[in-house]
């Protein structure tokens, strides 16, 4: 797997493709060119993403119909080649594609299963740049395996972690190719077009339509892409040192979901003391327009600058729904700031949130589910189920696609940076955190990166250590709790493993 680092896109483009302006690729030898791979490799989804080339940066210019339901999209792609292409991948599915340009030439095209296979007029050498434009039509309530789409009563929003970023629009659907992103989202009257970033136009199309254009000022996963149609009110409010929160609320329950939006800037003022400023241009909640069971079968998603809830969580009392809160914002940090450079590194992501959840929790001397009101006894009570846990999840970074999303990257992920404070001490752990957020910012990184930061900040090597906790069959041993002992495997736990899981349904924080 390549990691990239922020490639800076060229300026935002909000309208046709019309507007785009880009030199002509330079052209390969059609006896050397060969096919893109159509995978990055990755050891949780082998099929996500394709390689041969790097994606600096979508354009996508969405125009949502409510008679029929139905949106008609641009995505408009620059990408940089790797190597000589005879043909290359995009991920895709779902999607009804009626044209697909290379250069503003038309290119010819295929599906096969989710991918979209483009073959340009002559095949292209490497390091060039190239604009892709797919222009297509998708219907947000068809059934698909994976979808992204939520309909909702007056629109829809999207959930694309981990894998279904592609059934909105066409794309490298894998973290570790992240991109800048700009949006222009097209709604009749009486809605609202909403995206990840920053508004930053909107444009009274005179025919009973607004455009509303984003841009996100860093780049983006595709997993972390918001775009959400609906009648919606925009409640904004001011962070720490100036930051813009913005809440997008069903319009008929703003009133009773402001308790709970009011909580956001003392958390983000909690989380800035402990991991740095804030690394977005803004932050703020989406309770989606849609409570039904099987709108999404998770609490919250962290979906880049806006969280998706549903609504009624977010109507709980604060000791319910703040440590939730908390990990959903700690998200911004690990998982979208730094991005996992595979799906394998997924506990850096939820450890981390379930982490600083559950501390902000117990601070507050909010018991958690098992009763609970300090850390020292929750660890104590995850490591006994250790042992049983990578028996029937495998180790804490190796998962797998069925126990991607269950409690080992959880609070597993949890114990782990419990041990390695309690190996470090809080000084150091704390100076491990910033280096690894300040290095991997804008990019992606592995479980690797973070052993090797470790080790780095600590003075120590901490490879053995980390990696005996991540991909040990076999608990090691607590740094200061030596009383501390792990239940047998054939002792009956109350939780479950073996089963599938969703995003978030596992985490200690709720």
């Amino acid at each position: 797997m390549r990691y990239r680092t922020r490639v800076t896109a060229p300026a935002a483009l909000f309208g046709t493709v019309a507007a785009l302006s880009v030199a002509a690729p330079a052209h390969a030898d059609p006896e050397t060119a060969t096919p893109g791979p159509e995978t990055l490799g990755d050891p949780v989804f082998p099929s996500l993403g394709n390689d041969g080339y790097r994606v600096s940066s979508y354009h996508l210019d969405l125009a949502y119909d409510a008679t029929t339901r139905l949106v008609d999209a641009t995505a408009t792609l620059t990408l940089t080649t790797t190597q000589e292409l005879s043909r290359f991948s995009l991920d895709a599915l779902g999607l009804d594609v009626h044209e697909v340009l290379l250069d503003g030439v038309r290119a010819d095209r295929e599906q096969a299963g989710e991918k979209l296979r483009i073959t340009p007029a002559a095949p292209l050498a490497a390091r060039t740049t190239a604009t892709v434009t797919v222009t297509y039509t998708v219907d947000p309530r068809a059934v698909l395996s994976p979808t992204a789409w939520v309909p909702t009563p007056d629109g829809f929003a999207i959930c694309p972690q981990p894998n279904a970023a592609h059934t909105v629009f066409p794309c490298n659907d894998h973290p570790s190719d992240k991109a800048d992103f700009t949006f222009r989202v097209t709604v009749p009257a009486g809605l609202r077009g909403v995206a990840s970033g920053r508004l930053v136009s909107t444009e009274d199309l005179g025919d009973g339509r607004t455009a509303y254009c984003y841009r996100s000022r860093e780049p983006m996963a595709t997993e972390l892409v918001q775009i959400t149609v609906g009648d919606y009110v925009v409640k904004d409010r001011q962070g720490p040192h100036g930051l813009p929160l913005r809440d997008i609320v069903p319009t008929a329950r703003a009133t009773a979901l402001e308790p709970a939006l009011a909580l956001t800037p003392n958390l983000v003022s909690w989380i800035e003391q402990r991991l740095g400023a804030f690394p977005f241009e803004t932050y703020g909640l989406l309770p989606c327009n849609n409570d039904a069971s099987n709108a999404f079968d998770f609490t919250g998603l962290e979906t880049q600058t806006l969280t998706l809830y549903k609504p009624n969580f977010l109507l709980q009392a604060e000791k319910s729904i703040g440590s939730h809160m908390m990990h959903e914002l700690v998200h911004s940090y690990f998982g979208n700031s730094v991005s996992p450079a595979t799906w394998a590194d997924l506990w850096l992501n939820e450890g981390h949130a379930d982490f600083y959840g559950l501390l902000y929790r117990y601070e507050r001397g909010w018991t958690d589910s098992l009763g609970l009101t300090t850390m020292e006894a929750r660890m104590k009570d995850t490591y006994a189920r250790g042992d049983q846990w990578r028996k029937s999840s495998g180790p804490v970074a190796a998962p797998n696609e069925v126990n991607l999303f269950d409690s080992q990257r959880y609070l597993g992920g949890v114990l782990v940076l419990y041990a390695l404070r309690q190996q470090v001490g809080d000084s150091v752990f704390g100076a491990i955190e910033s280096t690894f957020l300040e290095r991997f910012r804008n990019a992606s990184a592995s479980t690797e990166d973070y052993i090797a930061v470790a080790s780095e900040v600590s003075g120590t090597d901490q490879s053995g250590f980390l990696r005996d906790w991540l991909y040990g069959t076999k608990t090691p041993r607590m740094p200061g709790h030596p009383d501390w002992t792990v239940t047998p495997v054939s002792s009956a736990l109350r939780q479950p493993q073996n089963r599938p899981s969703a995003p978030h349904d596992n985490s200690a924080t709720l």
